[in-house]
């Protein structure tokens, strides 16, 4: 089994680190899709297990659809973001998805460095971007609206920082086809709505959580859905674990061995 090198793994991230707002059509510098995808018969490897293996990633329920992502180098990012939620103190990265108003805003504060909607105004949005630590990419997908498709009006933020891949589905509306697993690469920890109906079904959901094989499943978007439910749903594979904070630390050597729905207070 071939291992790339902490040579070509350091000239990988410089090589994102070099792509501040990549052009759409630019190569996407992921270490959760390019070490294996240009490497025959590689395992996942990154940045982390050469340096920085201890490097923690702080995440927070904020709210409906909103965590908070806090990266060792100090930037705060909140998805789905809309101000009702994980606006104070101010994050230096907002993601948001149009499909209602408690997933985005139309104002958002100007002091936030980095506003990025998950749609485009002709056509799906195209997102990769550094900042400080992280890199922010975007996976579109359809969004429902009426009874009609809106294409590329949802996006899947992927949040890659300390050699974690860290997802966020977003107010996502359909099972995901083979190109979007593609484009999507390795989760170590994914967010997924769970309301049971206004995104997606339970089965749904299920099925997604199960194909990604993350480490860390994170329940967001819940309403009346039972979280006993979409326990007995994901399946024996998973844990379930409750927590009694809303924050927890992760870093790649704590991930947990065992694939875990983690259910943090407030969800």
């Amino acid at each position: 089994m071939k291992l790339l090198s902490a040579a070509g793994l350091v000239a990988l991230l410089t090589v994102a680190a070099a792509a501040q707002e990549a052009p759409p059509d630019a190569p996407v510098p992921s270490q959760c899709l390019a070490i294996a995808q240009t490497v025959p018969n590689v395992v996942y490897a990154n940045f982390t297990q050469v340096q920085a293996e201890e490097e923690t990633v702080t995440i927070t329920y904020a709210g409906h659809s909103t965590y908070l992502i806090e990266t060792p180098g100090g930037v705060r990012i909140a998805t789905d973001f809309s101000g009702a939620y994980g606006a104070d103190p101010l994050p230096d990265v907002i993601t948001m998805n149009k499909a209602h108003s408690t997933h985005f805003t139309l104002n958002p504060d100007p002091r936030i460095g980095h506003v990025l909607p998950g749609w485009g105004e002709d056509g799906p949005a195209r997102h990769a971007v550094v900042v400080e630590d992280v890199y922010i990419r975007n996976v579109p997908t359809d969004i429902m609206r009426w009874g009609a498709s809106e294409e590329g009006a949802n996006s899947i933020f992927i949040f890659e920082v300390a050699g974690l891949c860290i997802g966020h589905l977003g107010h996502l509306h359909h099972a995901l086809a083979p190109e979007h697993y593609g484009a999507i690469g390795r989760l170590d920890v994914v967010m997924v709505p769970i309301d049971g109906g206004m995104t997606l079904s339970l089965g749904d959901v299920s099925e997604i959580t199960t194909r990604l094989q993350s480490s860390i499943v994170l329940p967001m978007h819940r309403f009346s859905t039972p979280i006993s439910t979409f326990a007995a749903m994901i399946g024996e594979n998973f844990e379930v674990e409750y927590r009694d904070s809303r924050s927890f630390d992760v870093s790649l050597r704590t991930l947990p061995r065992r694939p875990t729905v983690l259910i943090l207070e407030g969800v």
